[in-house]
């Protein structure tokens, strides 16, 4: 129950809920720790101080795994179906989020039914225009599950307050660098980092909107528009040609210092993404017709049309499944954490530098290792 600093209980309308919300974000902020990271020091029963930093220790897996779960299981119990105030949690986000963390740990038997709660509940539909998604008009939208809330309405913040902007500091990181041209054109000018690349614009067939949405080829955008005048610098590092077009900075999306205060929201759970985490659940317990009807959904918005079914079943299903999550999740931050919980990774990043039995995790930083003496992980 909650108290105030005398020590009595606190009573109020919603408490419940907001307990709710708040069990939520602890299982959100555990999971998101414990997929980079692996074991992660585990506190749960009070606010942590500097003492007790230097007392940590990392917790098995395992142990936080338990923990995210009863966190949510507990949200799961009081929060609503549908918020007043859009972009908060409710009670999908947490089922939607708890099935994720079921998948994680290859629990498909429990992740397939929470999933399948949050499709038959009726309060998420895929919206017709994929593109639609990612503007700022399509915020908390029909297919909004969870997404992480971005504001510019103060525009005060500067490089001397970095750390207290309100905005969304990772679009001025997708944009192309020295974009310049009309006042027509659409776009502002970036820092060109987090490209695409050119093996992931392959995979899309024709006809699927997708591809224009995740990906602008800023040169053939500059041909295609020669009243815009761009003139723009090539990405100093990889550079692919390619950048984010989800979440490319645009013109009217920021305020005061605005590399700091960009508007828009980071999409973090959407329904494509749970109907495609349901299709691969069901197919490891073998319900393939569930999975396909799941997996097709997604794919008939891609096309609009069913022309492009995929009836293929067992381990080859389950291929074309993961390989819809990268295509459909394209730069929304799944694809490395995909491959790394399928076993994947090795063989498709290894190419690229991916060394086993290191790479699956981030390394601690230096910083929590001095201060708190915890452990590094391995290779590091």
């Amino acid at each position: 129950m909650a108290k105030n600093i005398a020590g009595e209980t606190i009573d109020f309308a919603g408490k419940d809920a907001l307990y709710g919300e708040v069990y939520f974000l602890r299982a959100y902020y555990y999971f998101t720790l414990v997929k980079m990271f692996g074991d992660v020091p585990l506190f749960v029963d009070r606010r942590l101080t500097l003492a007790d930093s230097k007392t940590l220790v990392r917790a098995p897996k395992a142990e936080v795994y338990k923990q995210i779960e009863k966190d949510l299981l507990a949200a799961i119990a009081v929060l609503p179906t549908i918020q007043a105030e859009k972009g908060r949690i409710t009670k999908g986000a947490a089922q939607a989020l708890l099935g994720k963390a079921y998948l994680y740990q290859n629990n498909y038997a429990a992740a397939a039914p929470m999933l399948e709660n949050v499709i038959t509940g009726g309060a998420y539909s895929l919206v017709s225009n994929f593109a639609s998604v990612y503007l700022e008009s399509g915020e908390n939208g029909p297919e909004s599950v969870f997404e992480i809330q971005y504001s510019n309405g103060q525009g005060t913040y500067d490089w001397g307050h970095v750390t207290r902007g309100q905005g969304n500091y990772a679009v001025q990181q997708c944009g192309v660098r020295g974009l310049n041209g009309s006042a027509s054109m659409p776009y502002s000018q970036g820092w060109s980092t987090n490209l695409p690349t050119q093996n992931l614009s392959a995979i899309y067939a024709a006809g699927d909107q997708r591809k224009a949405v995740t990906l602008l080829d800023i040169e053939a955008y500059k041909t295609a528009n020669p009243s815009f005048n761009i003139t723009y610098q090539v990405a100093p590092y990889r550079n692919t040609g390619l950048y984010n077009q989800k979440y490319l900075p645009r013109k009217g999306q920021t305020s005061g210092q605005v590399e700091l205060n960009y508007l828009n929201n980071q999409r973090i759970i959407r329904y494509a993404d749970v109907l495609l985490m349901a299709a691969e659940a069901y197919n490891k317990i073998n319900n393939d017709s569930k999975a396909q009807n799941y997996l097709n959904q997604v794919r008939r918005r891609a096309f609009g049309d069913n022309a492009h079914d995929i009836s293929s079943t067992g381990t080859t299903l389950y291929d074309a499944i993961l390989n819809e999550r990268r295509m459909e999740l394209a730069m929304d931050g799944e694809r490395f954490f995909d491959l790394v919980r399928t076993g994947k990774a090795v063989t498709v990043l290894g190419p690229l530098g991916f060394v086993a039995n290191k790479h699956e995790l981030f390394p601690i930083p230096q910083g929590e290792v001095d201060m708190s003496g915890l452990t590094q992980n391995p290779g590091y």
